[in-house]
């Protein structure tokens, strides 16, 4: 099985690309728009989106946002900025950390002001998550898919839920402003990988948008695809992180690495049992367990409920 799914995880970049490429094209004519416009992280998603709406529809008619906050990574805001000027993208740099402020955001956790806290605060972040996961067998992004009644810690749960994920919403509300203003399609870079687990915020910046060019492929076919686009290794080599909790990074939050995760998410569409995926890639049966968990647990994030 190990070799099957890894055959059917590879992609003919070119083809994909021109694919995408065509998609956001025909999109931005086809809902009479001018340009199109996109959150710029410095991560490898939405670095590959730049790079297709370059290639779609030119430098001149691609507005990238990059939006950081109090606790961002400023490597990420330097390759975000450096990416842009590189591919003559027009960039605006907005730092949304005065919105989230106004609205009480900071106040939930307030020693992020003092620096000397802040640069420790992703130790002892990582050393929290660590300790949860531990003894709840459990990892608080697991634990708060769905809602947290009855959970252990739910205080804190709900406090870091909100903290968060109104950073996504935010940038959300300034991409769909600029983009009113100058009639510029929104395109979203959220994946397959992390749209199926519920690894994405709900009407955040990567579910609330015009196009999802990305949402048909997995984090580690978006990384190949990063390499044909010629993507800076920097960005490429990064470890994906959300960038809006010090000391957390993607696979730190999920629980195993991307590879893992996509083949096991692979095998899971393809119709194989739990235990037939564990014995084939070699994990625990309690992490397949997880994931087929958070797939379902999350299935209220992809679809509207009507009566």
């Amino acid at each position: 099985m190990d070799d099957y799914l890894k055959s059917k995880m590879r992609i003919n970049s070119e083809s994909v690309a021109g694919l995408l490429i065509s998609f956001i094209r025909e999109h931005m004519e086809k809902l009479e728009r001018d340009g199109v416009i996109l959150g710029l992280s410095g991560g490898v998603d939405s670095a590959v989106i730049a790079s297709l709406c370059v290639r779609a529809v030119g430098a001149e008619k691609t507005l990238a946002l990059i939006m950081p906050e109090r606790d961002s990574d400023r490597r990420n805001i330097k390759d975000a900025i450096s990416f842009a000027r590189h591919n003559g993208i027009d960039m605006r740099l907005i730092n949304i950390s005065p919105y989230l402020e106004t609205i009480g955001a900071y106040r939930l956790f307030p020693f992020g002001r003092i620096s000397i806290l802040r640069k420790i605060s992703g130790r002892v972040v990582r050393k929290l998550y660590e300790l949860y996961t531990g003894r709840t067998g459990q990892t608080p992004f697991s634990i708060s898919v769905r809602g947290v009644k009855g959970r252990e810690f739910s205080g804190i749960i709900k406090r870091i839920n909100a903290y968060y994920r109104l950073k996504h919403r935010v940038r959300m509300l300034l991409l769909y402003f600029y983009a009113e203003l100058e009639n510029r399609l929104v395109v979203g870079c959220a994946n397959k990988t992390e749209y199926m687990i519920g690894y994405f915020v709900r009407h955040g910046c990567d579910d609330a948008v015009d196009i999802m060019p990305l949402l048909n492929l997995y984090k580690t076919q978006v990384i190949e695809l990063a390499g044909y686009l010629s993507i800076p290794d920097r960005i490429i080599k990064k470890p994906p992180s959300p960038d809006i909790i010090p000391g957390i990074t993607d696979e730190i939050a999920i629980g195993l690495s991307y590879e893992k995760l996509d083949h096991i998410l692979l095998a899971i569409e393809d119709g194989f049992e739990d235990e037939e995926i564990a014995n084939a890639l070699q994990v625990d049966d309690i992490l397949v367990l997880r994931v087929r968990h958070l797939t379902e647990a999350s299935e209220y994030m992809r679809v509207i409920y009507t009566p």
